[in-house]
C-alpha cells in the first residue's frame, strides 16, 4: 500500500517494461486532489538514484493510476517483517536487519533528502521502513510523496505525516523542516536494527491517523508521566499502540516522545544491539535529538564516520545481501 492508495505489478506491453501502478481514488475535495497533483509534479521532475522512478499517469475514473520504477524487493517494512520467516512460508515472523545494511540504507536516504531539499526544494514529510524501497540491484529508493510539500522559506507549517514517527516539535505544533524527516529516519533505523518499532512490543499500527489540533495541548501536560504510571504501562522494549492493559494511547505515546528520552540504538532490551558500535549509536543520537537545534541535518549526517565506506570490505553489500531475500 501506499499513500492513499493500492499498488500493483503491471507490465507495460508495448515495451515490456515491469512497472509498479499506484491507483488512487480521486477525492472531490480540493486538498486531495492538490495533493495528488503536487505528488505527480514532483515525481515528474525527480532525477535522482536515491527516488524512484517516475513514468506517466492516467485517469480511470474515478481513480488515477501512477506508473512509476518496480523495485522488486518490496518496502524495508515488508522485509523486516517477513526476514524471520525463512523455511516457514506460512508465518510472518520478524527479525533485525543486519547494521552493516542499515548503516548503507541510512546513507542512501540521505542522499535522497538532500536532492529533495537542494535540488527540488521539497521534504519528504513521510520517512518510515514502508516507503524505504530495494531491488535486486542493491539500489535503496525513496517513495511516495503524497505528504511532501513544496518548501515555504525553508520550513512548511501543515500537519502532515505518518503520527507514530512523528518528530517532538511536529506534536508541538512547530515548523517542519528537513530536520523532521532526520528524526522519522533515526526512528526507522532503531525499528530496522532491532527488529521491532522502537516504542512497541506488538505489530505498531504506523498509518494511525492523528488529529493533533484535537489533543490537549502537550505543554498542559506533566512534564513526566507518573513512575508508576509508565511502568505499569511499559513493556520490556517500550510502549504498544494497541491499547489494553500495558499499552499506551495515542496521546500517551506523543507525550512520551514530547517528554521521555528518545529511544537508543544500543539498549539492554534487545540483547543484540549490544554487539553495535559506538559509532553507529551516536550517529542516532545526532538523528534524535530532540532539540531540531541540535539535530544534525542530512548533508552532516553523511559527513559522520559512520557513513564512510571505507575500511568496511568485510560488510556485505546491498546487493549481495538483496540477494539472500
Amino acid at each position: 500500500m501506499g499513500n492513499g492508495g493500492s499498488v500493483m505489478k503491471v507490465e507495460h506491453v508495448p515495451s515490456g517494461v515491469v512497472m509498479a501502478k499506484k491507483i488512487v481514488l480521486i477525492d472531490a475535495k480540493p486538498s486531495v486532489r492538490k495533493q495528488i497533483l503536487r505528488e505527480l509534479h514532483i515525481m515528474h521532475r525527480c532525477s535522482s538514484p536515491f527516488i524512484v522512478s517516475f513514468f506517466g499517469a492516467y485517469l480511470s475514473e474515478p481513480n488515477i493510476c501512477i506508473c512509476m520504477e518496480y523495485m522488486d524487493k518490496g518496502s524495508f517494512d515488508s522485509i523486516y517483517k517477513t526476514i524471520g520467516s525463512k523455511g516457514r512460508p506460512n508465518e510472518a515472523i520478524a527479525g533485525p536487519i543486519p547494521i552493516g545494511i542499515v548503516r548503507q540504507l541510512a546513507k542512501r536516504v540521505l542522499g535522497g533528502l538532500v536532492y529533495l531539499k537542494d535540488e527540488m526544494e521539497v521534504l519528504h514529510r513521510d520517512i518510515k521502513p514502508s516507503n524505504i524501497l530495494l531491488n535486486s540491484e542493491g539500489e535503496v529508493k525513496l517513495c511516495d510523496f503524497g505528504v511532501s510539500g513544496e518548501l515555504e522559506n525553508n520550513v512548511a507549517k501543515t500537519f502532515v505525516g505518518t503520527s507514530v514517527y512523528m518528530s517532538p516539535e511536529r506534536i508541538q505544533g512547530s515548523d517542519y523542516s528537513v530536520k523532521s524527516d532526520v528524526w522519522s529516519l533515526g526512528i526507522t533505523l532503531i525499528e530496522l536494527a532491532h527488529g521491532c518499532f522502537p516504542f512497541a512490543d506488538s505489530e505498531v499500527e504506523e498509518d494511525t491517523p492523528i488529529d493533533l489540533t484535537a489533543l490537549t495541548p502537550i505543554s498542559s501536560l506533566p512534564s513526566s508521566l507518573p513512575s508508576a504510571q509508565r511502568h505499569s504501562r511499559r513493556k520490556s522494549r517500550g510502549v504498544s499502540l494497541q491499547g489494553g492493559v500495558g499499552t499506551l494511547s495515542i496521546l500517551e505515546l506523543m507525550h512520551h516522545i514530547v517528554r521521555e528520552p528518545p529511544p537508543t540504538l544500543i539498549t539492554p532490551s534487545v540483547p543484540h544491539s549490544l554487539e553495535f558500535t559506538e559509532e553507529a549509536a551516536q550517529f542516532v543520537v545526532h538523528c534524535l535529538k530532540k532539540d531540531p537545534g541540535e539535530r544534525m541535518n542530512p548533508r552532516d549526517l553523511l559527513g559522520m564516520g559512520w557513513m564512510d565506506d571505507a575500511g568496511r570490505e568485510e560488510e556485505m553489500t546491498l546487493r549481495m545481501w538483496a540477494g539472500t531475500l
